[in-house]
């Protein structure tokens, strides 16, 4: 074994505390991060811990070697680990539940990190995943670290055009795709839409390895292009783990841009193994023991490192759940989980529990289920309204934690470490305290820090921890020119909030979100969380709307709760008035109508741009992404009655 042992078993923070973690990591990064690798397994030491020489292309543990796939799997075999269940993956639409422990995933990834081998995939050679929530695809993922190659997971809800995009940016040698994906009302054909990607692409794989789900969709395979996983994987020899520099990317991740053009986001393995197992400890307090559940999806970047990655190297449980919150079947899934697998923590989004309050607003579905394990609620991914919190703790009996991070740091920015001591009151919707190694400061416009309580932009003082991305795949002018050069010295989050006199950290909205009323900038968040605390208000949305004299205004588009007391005009009429209270006139609210639901993504996002696009005729098509298009007619014809959308055909 040439890999290095790291330690595994406890957590050497315990005792540590928030204030002299922090001060360390900003004062003396160097020294501290060289304390947090040693807690993964290295095959050969770094020679230097931080080369800052070419900012912003940060270099972290400089000459080290290192393998993902060795530090997620391997290593908890050889520590006589290899029966701990590794994965629980819950399916509520085929009825199947399995148990997937370190040794069948060694078996599995060895064997198929082989067979990619075969084919002449090798170190730095690009890999596309196309797979659904299953735990092959976790497999496909450490398969293709194992031999030093990049993967790049596509999430299974795009549609041949997107997955069109990714093929031709990332040029895979090799393509891993399954039979079929499952939404609770039909099954996805994943073979059709790589077809059809795979006409329209001018770049091709060698080879496509499809993983046939049988008993749920059986597809067709090209004799030519494709492979069967199983009977493939059969008569290849296991590959052993391939050490990669420390600064070499462990995957691209593509997330949405402005030009058109694909982004790819770069994760140096390292850093960012190190940032994972770090945060596993010391900001979700979990240990080898624990059962986690995050509840996403792994084409977008939670999945990378907290379905995946960070819970697997830190030899945490972890659940895949191939389900919804209250369609599969009912509202009683979330409760039937915690119950059934004894979790201690779950990661969501607020939706999510918008979603359950709205089927099930006084937790009946949950009465019968024990869900005493359940240590922690942690919410990042969009705003959390107060309402939301303090529901969820409520039902589900455990506090809320709210942290904030972007797919391109990989792990959190900001939030509340309850694996140290003294990590910080976790008050109303703060998102936390800055995070170890996130210098976090408010900036205006001229680049000025901003006053306490000041709203401005928030940007993180150079140099970035280990684990933010390291550059954008094919494109470092363009890395430079989006994240650096609007505030030089600094990292552009394209957030906006501000900071309380303690240092805790407010998220209030993307920039894109602030709306300048008159001069005036606004959040639609803030808005949105007091229309949010209305007794009739499910789930409700504020975006920005176009006006003669003012450049622009908030509109809200909300959906009643079943049980409303009220109609929707005379709701209509009392979120104007709470606006006008709680804002004051300069928030120029007049409008606030009532749709039957809100477009959302398959992750649950609520999709705010695409209505104001929608308002301005500006929605040149409808993303993939949306589980049901149909909102949009139902968005569209409110929004026509107050006005809006009059050219739109």
């Amino acid at each position: 074994n040439v890999f290095l042992s790291g330690r595994r078993d406890s957590n050497p923070f315990a005792t540590a505390s928030y204030e002299s973690e922090f001060t360390e990591s900003i004062q003396h990064p160097e020294r501290f991060w060289s304390k947090a690798a040693q807690m993964i397994s290295w095959s050969k030491p770094w020679k230097r811990v931080l080369d800052n020489s070419n900012e912003p292309f940060t270099k972290w543990f400089v000459g080290g070697e290192i393998n993902a796939c060795y530090n997620a799997v391997d290593r908890h075999i050889e520590a006589g680990r290899g029966s701990k269940v590794a994965i629980i993956h819950d399916s509520p639409l085929t009825g199947i539940v399995r148990r997937v422990t370190y040794s069948e995933i060694f078996e599995k990834v060895s064997k198929l990190a082989g067979l990619l081998a075969r084919l002449g995939v090798s170190r730095g050679d690009r890999v596309l995943i196309y797979m659904p929530l299953i735990p092959e695809t976790v497999m496909a993922m450490l398969a293709v670290a194992r031999i030093g190659a990049v993967h790049s997971v596509v999430f299974g809800g795009f549609a041949a055009r997107e997955l069109c995009t990714r093929i031709q940016h990332a040029e895979p040698k090799v393509i891993i795709a399954a039979s079929c994906g499952i939404e609770p009302s039909r099954i996805v054909d994943y073979i059709y839409e790589l077809n059809e990607a795979l006409t329209l692409s001018t770049h091709k794989p060698s080879k496509c390895i499809i993983y046939q789900r049988k008993g749920v969709s059986i597809g067709d395979l090209d004799p030519q292009r494709d492979m069967d996983w199983e009977e493939a994987i059969k008569n290849a020899e296991s590959a052993p783990c391939i050490p990669v520099d420390a600064n070499d990317p462990l995957y691209i991740i593509y997330t949405s841009g402005t030009t058109g053009e694909p982004k790819g986001i770069i994760r140096p393995v390292g850093g960012h193994l190190v940032m994972l197992v770090y945060t596993i400890r010391t900001l979700y307090g979990l240990n080898q023991d624990d059962v986690w559940w995050t509840t996403s999806d792994f084409g977008w970047v939670v999945g990378h490192s907290y379905m995946c990655y960070g819970p697997l190297t830190c030899g945490v449980t972890t659940i895949i759940y191939e389900g919804k919150p209250t369609t599969t079947p009912d509202p009683s899934s979330y409760y039937r989980i915690i119950n059934d697998y004894g979790v201690n923590a779950i990661f969501t989004i607020p939706t999510a529990m918008r979603v359950l309050k709205q089927a099930d607003p006084e937790g009946k579905y949950g009465a019968e289920y024990d869900l005493s394990s359940l240590r922690t609620v942690w919410f990042a991914g969009e705003h959390l309204d107060l309402n939301s919190k303090l529901w969820t703790e409520q039902i589900f009996g455990a506090p809320v934690v709210n942290h904030w991070w972007q797919t391109e740091t990989g792990s959190v920015i900001s939030g509340t470490s309850v694996g140290l001591k003294n990590p910080c009151l976790d008050t109303d919707l703060t998102t936390g305290l800055p995070f170890p190694g996130y210098n976090v400061q408010i900036l205006r416009k001229d680049g000025s820090v901003a006053e306490t309580n000041e709203l401005g932009r928030i940007a993180i003082k150079l140099p970035l921890p280990p684990g933010p991305l390291s550059s954008l795949y094919k494109a470092d002018d363009r890395f430079v020119k989006t994240y650096f050069n609007k505030y030089p010295g600094y990292y552009d989050t394209m957030d906006a909030g501000y900071m309380d006199k303690d240092g805790l950290l407010y998220v209030t909205a993307r920039a894109d979100d602030i709306i300048n009323v008159a001069g005036h900038r606004l959040s639609t968040l803030a808005i949105e969380n007091i229309i949010l605390s209305h007794p009739d208000v499910a789930m409700a949305c504020v975006i920005s709307v176009p006006d003669e004299i003012k450049g622009e205004v908030p509109l809200c588009l909300f959906v009643m709760k079943e049980d409303a007391i009220l109609n929707e005009f005379l709701i209509a009429k009392e979120l104007v008035i709470m606006i006008r209270e709680n804002i004051g006139p300069v928030a120029a609210f007049r409008h606030a109508v009532a749709v039957r639901a809100l477009p959302l993504t398959r992750a649950g996002k609520i999709c705010r741009k695409s209505m104001a696009d929608l308002a301005r005729n500006k929605l040149k098509k409808i993303s993939s992404t949306v589980v049901d298009p149909s909102v949009y007619d139902d968005v569209e014809e409110a929004l026509r009655k107050l006005g809006y959308c009059k050219q739109h055909n």
